[in-house]
């Protein structure tokens, strides 16, 4: 069933209560990449991407590579939202032997199908999954999340070029343009200039949107799925930490835990209520 914009507003914003929540127990964790990403998660899991939350091994789903895996909570939440784990799966956040480890890992969690580390290998290992499904004769769509603050590796490029000579259209990137890396803002660390044009110098199909309006990210997410021809990315302009005031554009909120006084003003932002 296809979900209306407001409901996926309303999955995006309970989404955004628990990635401050899993992040605010554990005390650790990486909430600004998890909040910007999570609008693009509730779209594409809510309405497009093909799996069985009954049966996530179903070999001919969709899959979803989670590059910038450190940015997990935000995938716990929708896997739990979509009935892959559970929200008390959501309390093992960053516990030993927890489902939901640091990084997602295929290994504890139903429903990952990568598990992430270092940044940078997300789009070879995606690009693998749609050869695979090419010559498996298989429907399926294999999407990855790229962060901008990762695209400043080689490998990146290494494998956009190698997905345009393989023709792999059914390869597409949703890349999480929220202007923030580990230490600082991207242009103080690497500046990468104009990114849509190095795609298009790559051979690959190129669509910009707000990352944060669902109407142009269920657009966008059309141009991805109705795109066969190329290799394709959907550029998404979001905000690091959105939604939560002190968060938003904040690099202090990469890998950082609210205190209780930060917690208490989150999830009055975000329209919850601490008992």
């Amino acid at each position: 069933m296809t979900m209306s914009i407001d409901e996926l507003e309303e999955l995006a914003r309970r989404c955004r209560v628990e990635i401050v929540k899993m992040v605010y127990r554990a005390q650790a964790g990486h909430p600004g990449g998890s909040l910007s990403e999570i609008d693009l998660l509730c779209a594409l899991y809510g309405n497009y991407l093909r799996v069985k939350p009954d049966d996530p091994e179903w070999d001919d789903r969709d899959r979803f590579i989670l590059s910038k895996g450190h940015a997990s909570p935000g995938m716990y939440a929708i896997l739990a939202e979509m009935n892959f784990i559970s929200s008390q799966d959501l309390e093992s956040y960053r516990v030993l032997g927890g489902v939901c480890q640091g990084h997602v890992d295929s290994k504890w969690c139903p429903g990952v199908d990568f598990s992430a580390g270092s940044l940078g290998m997300g789009l070879s290992f995606g690009m693998g999954c749609a050869v695979a499904g090419r010559l498996s004769n298989s429907n399926r769509n294999v999407f990855v999340m790229l962060g901008d603050g990762e695209i400043q590796e080689g490998s990146v490029w290494e494998a956009a070029m190698a997905a345009k000579h393989h023709e792999l259209g059914n390869l597409k990137v949703i890349l999480d343009c929220n202007r923030i890396q580990n230490d600082d803002f991207c242009e103080t660390q690497m500046r990468m200039f104009d990114i849509p044009a190095k795609w298009r110098s790559f051979g690959w199909d190129v669509k910009e949107i707000d990352g944060h309006n669902m109407e142009q990210i269920t657009e966008g997410l059309d141009f991805l799925v109705q795109n066969k021809a190329n290799p394709s990315v959907l550029i998404a302009h979001t905000i690091k930490g959105k939604g939560v005031s002190y968060m938003e554009d904040n690099p202090a909120f990469h890998g950082a835990a609210p205190n209780d006084e930060q917690y208490s003003v989150a999830m009055s932002e975000l329209g919850e209520v601490v008992s």
